[in-house]
């Protein structure tokens, strides 16, 4: 029996297709229902379905107005305010291509990246850092809020196989990659509200993530937005340790966050009641045991992980109608064609391989811009290759076993950091763990822990700790402790920075 997950394809997306068009078609449908609230301790910001999808339409016609045109690329340097998510439908219903950014780019980042696409635009915030492009329009907030009250545009439909955003990834080489999507990536989606939110149009669900952070504009806007559900997003200003009022104040039922803001809430709180949440939802990086145990305990509420990548979102998952096994991150969701694979294609169940999803699954990119070897090199025959790896079991579940680049070398035993990670987290007072392997002299190395904790730690304490909670092997042999670990733009660990700054013991 081979790692194959194949239940059946998902429908295809209607031939006349546009992603602006199918997140807000519930605005016909019930245009009072409040499709976004901005929250606060203090305030509340509503956004009506109705009034929601004038602003959209508006703001498309007003940047229609300014010259631009279908297909023209605009990237977006745009803070943490409702704007973001306006202007991002704004340009995709007129058949423009967003470049949504993190605002934590440098100018010097945005310039790379104003050289590789050649935008036509820039939509920017006064307090993001964008280079000064001559030659390119820059359209700022004021404008853009002006926009708003434009008479509405006609939604740009075409073909759902059509270019509709671009997103970067860090890579895994670490030079960023710029992703292109098609308009049916959205339709793809609704894999996702079965097969791992257990979505409802009545729901409420908060996400803990800014405006500009891609987890937030896919699971905190654009999904609930497409059943007709409410998003509530926290105001710029609301901190973590705000997160489990806010909850209980506007009776979220469904809580979407990364690991680490579980992990803070956890600690930060230690009777968390939060009545109306049916469950959480996880994404971003790995999901420790011990915080998703926690959680259940502190809470009652389930954790419910998802696996994916910019290339593709989400595609394997827990979900209410089908929780995990234990130590897995789930099954592929229905719908998806997925394997575990080698040079010879899908291995017999059990066995270690590269996490591998269709060429042919709706939720997959275009490819990279401009880099046609780039993206071919990411396939073999009929599968994409994720770099990710993982073992199936005869039910579909899926254990994940680290990034290929990332797994260690240890005395010839090859050992996952995410396995040493989630060991060392549930020592008392360690907040974030990354594990690396170093080299300390020439062909000689040895698994390194850095962790951030809320006091200093006796690094004797915590190597008998690993010592009773790792084998020998995969045991590191470097202990170090930070004020913070490394990340990338989207708030990953950066294993590749700890290494690099990494400075071996004389």
């Amino acid at each position: 029996m081979h790692s194959l997950f194949d239940l059946g394809a998902f429908p295809c997306a209607p031939a006349s297709f546009n992603m602006a068009a199918h997140v807000l078609a519930h605005a016909d449908k019930t245009p009072d229902k409040v499709a976004l609230s901005v929250i606060s301790l203090t305030d509340v910001d509503d956004w009506t379905y109705g009034a929601l999808k004038s602003a959209v339409l508006g703001t498309g016609a007003g940047l229609l107005k300014h010259g631009l045109k279908p297909g023209d690329r605009v990237i977006m340097r745009l803070g943490n305010t409702v704007e973001f998510p306006i202007a991002y439908l704004a340009c995709i219903a007129v058949g423009l291509i967003p470049v949504p950014t993190s605002s934590q780019l440098t100018a010097s980042d945005v310039e790379k990246m104003v050289a590789e696409l050649a935008p036509s635009a820039i939509l920017r915030a006064p307090t993001v850092a964008c280079p000064e492009t001559p030659g390119i329009v820059q359209i700022d907030l004021e404008a853009l809020e002006d926009m708003r009250e434009y008479p509405p545009a006609s939604y740009d439909m075409g073909n759902p196989d059509r270019l509709a955003y671009i997103i970067y990834t860090s890579g895994t080489s670490g030079v960023p990659r710029a992703v292109c999507h098609a308009h049916r990536a959205i339709w793809a989606r609704q894999m996702m509200h079965d097969g791992w939110y257990g979505l409802q149009s009545n729901d409420r669900l908060m996400h803990a993530g800014a405006f500009n952070w891609t987890y937030t504009l896919g699971t905190g806007l654009m999904d609930p937005w497409s059943v007709g559900a409410t998003a509530l997003i926290p105001a710029s200003a609301v901190s973590i340790t705000e997160l489990p009022t806010l909850l209980a104040q506007h009776k979220a039922s469904i809580f979407a966050a990364a690991p680490g803001v579980y992990r803070k809430m956890l600690s930060d709180h230690p009777d968390l009641h939060l009545p109306d949440l049916r469950h959480g939802l996880s994404a971003g990086e790995k999901l420790s045991e011990t915080i998703r145990e926690e959680w259940l305990n502190d809470t009652g509420t389930a954790l419910y992980e998802a696996y994916g990548m910019s290339e593709c979102s989400t595609f394997i998952s827990a979900s209410p109608s089908a929780p995990a096994h234990p130590d897995t991150l789930g099954k592929p969701q229905n719908g998806r064609r997925i394997a575990i694979v080698d040079s010879a294609g899908p291995v017999p169940v059990g066995s270690e391989g590269t996490i591998a999803i269709d060429r042919r699954d709706p939720g997959l990119m275009l490819g990279y811009w401009n880099a046609p070897e780039d993206t071919a090199a990411r396939f073999q025959n009929d599968w994409f290759l994720t770099g990710d790896q993982g073992i199936m079991d005869r039910d579909g579940y899926i254990t994940y076993a680290g990034r290929a680049d990332d797994m260690m070398n240890a005395g010839g035993y090859r050992v996952s950091p995410l396995e040493v990670e989630a060991a060392l987290s549930r020592y008392p007072g360690l907040l974030a763990v990354g594990v690396i392997d170093v080299e300390i002299k020439q062909d000689v190395r040895v698994i390194a822990a850095f962790f951030t904790a809320s006091k200093a730690v006796d690094i004797a304490d915590l190597e008998t700790f690993a010592t009773r909670t790792l084998a020998r092997y995969k045991q590191p042999r470097l202990f170090k402790q930070l004020d913070a670990l490394p990340t990338n733009p989207n708030g990953k660990l950066s294993r590749r920075a700890l290494r690099e700054n990494f400075e071996a013991p004389k």
